[in-house]
């Protein structure tokens, strides 16, 4: 099978260099175009489309692109009208220097399938370039020089070419004395010279100035402008010159700064000074080389580089003591040495790739050069890592990145493949490019909760929207597709849910319950919660979530007996002759908490003789607490707190009466409905009215006031004979009828400053005392019904002597009033 698989790879690989080796014969001539140097950005330079056969659909569809062999993008292709497009500035001397033609060579690159078309862009020269002088020329020519005589001049340089480049010098001013004449004595040897049109006379003129002109040929035409300054000497009538018009010479480019690349030699027949020659570069020519005046060695200043400049030209002056000279021209030919690494470019990488990406797709189309030449320039590439990638010769320097097996992020989600550039120098160079390929994820992996289920606690009476906690679920996968979101699973239609109050924040999990719970009503409820990726199809989880409502103290206790619903309630009957520890009633209450929020405890909160019961503490049994005594009143009223043990406790109170009776036999007393808080009102006010009325009283007639204090008490006297104390019912039902009482009763008058209310009640009844709706207030129909009028009572009828106890007049008013 393996050897199956390699013959078959061989096939592929064959057919596609032949597919490669045959595209150019589809075209074997390049398109060619050409275009004006310094043409705006834009500018149309020809329709490449329709020239290469070829729609604007197709460059869209084909993914087409422009590759250089020095990789700079000068012209660009419009896609959506096929036309070829200068994409920015073109200075044909920049890229062209002096050569006669300028083209930019370059290749249309199309995929699927893989296809090139040879371009070729000839960049036409404009007239953009002035000439240029050296700055100033000086001659000295001696007077013996007769007419016709030629000084030869250093040419202007015009960047431009042919009918652009220098066309004519002139003198300006006219000068009789000279003129110029220029020309061509081969097709790479110019010349410039200043002609002497007439004998100088040195003692008529010594000295004298003119300028030289050099004019192009363009339109309009372009020129420059030197100074040249003749000085007329004597006697030197021979100039120097040189063996050779033209020397050239060959310089290994990594030749060392300092170097002797050439000797120059001129000779003059003079002698003397006029035949001592000096030699001199002129101005305008490359600064890397350096002249010794006295010797004509030229030395090397800066490093030269074969891929800048593959030649220079030098322009060499030698001048003799009387001022005559004479130039030659220098050649310096570059020669190349492998000293430049290959470069790689890429024209397209594709990263990150999908996990199943087939074997065989091309990830990374680049293209490698050298800019040394010969074999210094031949490369070859080299993949680092071919287990899951490989190198595949495109088309001439291209070369295809391209997968060879299946990939597999959980393992690798990133791979760095180096690609080894080596030219075929010696020693060969080499450079190394990084590839970084990226591996995207496919949604293969479901989300994974962290726990198998959760339980969740809230407090009952919680507020809307309360956090409980957090689910959390985590995918193996990355990006969208590891992006969780959260939501309560659906309930099936037969599945009604026990509570709709909760919910899941879709981005984080935390789970709130949306409204106050009850302890009583709901204690606990289950949902499903999904967790569900982003990808496509999405992957879910699901997980149960169990949420438990704790129980708050927020029900007091409800007391079931005695009944607190507002009606009169019977009075427990209590004995005379009853023992301490005797069970008067028992105080019944619940607690809708649980827990300690539900333990109930029971206190005695008032009573009208606080040291005659006891209210247990567990269970709210009343029983008496010492002896009934003959002082105890007859009615007694208790207050019984019952308070839960939850935090803070809760209370209710339990209202209750005893009747302390001797004989059980026949006991029947009305039960009218308790005091209304307006038959309370009532009495405050009755007190207050009594304090004025009695003051009043007290200053109006003191002598009066004692009569009247003396005939009360002996009515008081009268009042205090006792009945028997078995007779007890005759003589209430006596009292009733007579508008008197058997016994003498004491009152304590509480008031509270400011208050407007005023309480009375039983302190030490001499009898057993009776409810206040026994006593007739004088007020609404209830007056029928009660047995005993009642009347107010003030501060000022209480006796010095015993504070708490009334006066005689008091209780007679309270007896017959």
């Amino acid at each position: 099978r393996a050897h199956r698989r390699r013959a078959m790879a061989i096939a592929r690989q064959v057919l596609c260099l032949s597919a490669f080796l045959a595209l150019p014969l589809a075209r074997a001539e390049p398109i060619r175009y050409s275009v004006a140097e310094e043409a705006e950005s834009g500018s149309l330079v020809g329709k490449l489309a329709e020239d290469a056969g070829l729609t604007p659909p197709q460059l869209s569809a084909r993914r087409a692109r422009l590759l250089s062999e020095d990789g700079r993008q000068h012209l660009r292709l419009d896609r959506g009208s096929g036309r070829l497009l200068v994409a920015g500035r073109l200075d044909r001397e920049e890229l062209c220097a002096h050569s006669a033609t300028c083209m930019l060579p370059f290749e249309l690159l199309l995929s699927d399938p893989l296809q090139f078309f040879r371009v070729e862009v000839t960049l036409n020269d404009v007239n953009d370039h002035s000439p240029v002088f050296p700055e100033h020329l000086a001659f000295k020519i001696p007077e013996t020089s007769e007419p016709g005589s030629r000084f030869p001049l250093e040419r202007a340089r015009d960047l431009d070419i042919g009918s652009n480049s220098i066309q004519a010098y002139r003198i300006s001013p006219q000068n009789a004395d000279f003129s110029v004449s220029y020309g061509s004595r081969s097709e790479d040897d110019k010349y410039l010279e200043l002609v002497l049109e007439k004998p100088l006379d040195r003692e008529e003129q010594a000295e004298m100035s003119f300028s030289v002109i050099a004019e192009d040929g363009g339109s309009p035409p372009r020129s420059g402008t030197t100074q040249v300054k003749i000085v007329i000497l004597d006697a030197n009538d021979n100039a120097p010159m040189f063996t050779k018009h033209v020397y050239i010479a060959k310089v290994l480019e990594n030749m060392p700064e300092g170097s002797v690349i050439l000797t120059v030699l001129a000779t003059d027949q003079d002698a003397g000074i006029n035949g001592d020659i000096s030699y001199e570069i002129t101005e305008l020519s490359d600064s890397a080389f350096l002249i010794d005046p006295r010797t004509g060695q030229i030395k090397i200043t800066n490093p030269l580089d074969f891929e800048e400049a593959e030649t220079h030209e030098l322009g060499v002056r030698a001048t003799d003591g009387g001022g005559l000279s004479a130039i030659c021209k220098v050649l310096v030919e570059v020669v190349d040495v492998n000293d430049n690494a290959p470069e790689l470019a890429v024209s397209s990488f594709s990263s990150p790739l999908p996990e199943n990406t087939v074997p065989g797709t091309v990830v990374a189309l680049f293209t490698v050069r050298d800019r040394d030449s010969g074999a210094n320039g031949k490369i070859s590439c080299a993949l680092d890592d071919q287990l899951f990638f490989s190198l595949r010769p495109a088309y001439k320097n291209y070369y295809e990145l391209v997968t060879v097996s299946a990939l597999d992020r959980e393992r690798t989600a990133r791979y760095v493949l180096g690609v080894t550039a080596a030219d075929a120098g010696s020693p060969p160079l080499t450079s190394t490019h990084t590839f970084t390929v990226d591996i995207s994820d496919v949604n293969d992996n479901a989300p994974v909760f962290n726990q198998t289920s959760y339980t969740m606690y809230v407090r009952e009476n919680n507020a809307p929207t309360v956090f409980v906690g957090a689910v959390s679920a985590a995918d193996a996968d990355v990006g969208l597709n590891a992006k969780v979101t959260y939501s309560l699973a659906p309930v099936p239609a037969a599945e009604r849910p026990s509570c709709s109050c909760i919910s899941v924040n879709s981005e984080n999990g935390h789970v709130f319950v949306l409204r106050p719970l009850d302890y009583e009503r709901l204690r606990q409820s289950e949902v499903t919660v999904s967790a569900s990726d982003a990808g496509s199809p999405p992957l879910r989880a699901n997980v149960t979530v169990r949420l438990v409502v704790l129980d708050e103290n927020d029900n007091a206790p409800l007391v079931l007996y005695p009944a607190q619903d507002g009606s009169a309630a019977s009075s427990e009957l209590v004995p005379v002759s009853a023992e301490p520890g005797y069970l008067v009633t028992k105080v019944v209450a619940v607690d809708a908490d649980s827990g300690q929020n539900s333990w109930l405890s029971y206190h005695l909160l008032r009573a009208t003789e606080p040291g005659l019961f006891s209210v247990a503490v567990q269970s709210g049994e009343v029983r008496l607490k010492r002896p009934v005594t003959e002082r105890d009143s007859a009615k007694h009223k208790l207050l019984v707190l019952v308070r839960d043990n939850g935090k803070p406790p809760l209370s209710a109170t339990a209202a209750l009466s005893a009747l302390l009776l001797k004989d059980f036999s026949d006991v029947r007393l009305p039960h009218g409905s308790p005091p209304t808080d307006e038959q309370g009102d009532s009495l405050t006010t009755y007190l207050i009215i009594a304090l004025v009325f009695v003051s009043l009283l007290f200053l109006i007639s003191s002598a009066l006031f004692v009569a009247r204090k003396v005939c009360k008490s002996k009515e008081l006297k009268a009042a205090h004979v006792l009945s028997g104390a078995h007779n007890l019912h005759s003589g209430l039902a006596d009292a009733a009828a007579a508008g008197t009482l058997p016994r003498a009763y004491c009152y304590e008058i509480s008031l509270t400053t400011g208050s407007g209310n005023s309480e009375f009640q039983f302190l030490k009844p001499i009898l057993p005392s009776l409810p206040a709706q026994h006593c007739a207030t004088g007020q609404g129909p209830q007056e029928q019904e009660q047995d005993f009028p009642c009347v107010p009572v003030s501060t000022e009828d209480v006796t010095p002597d015993n504070a708490g106890t009334l006066s005689a007049r008091h209780l007679n008013a309270l007896t017959f009033n």
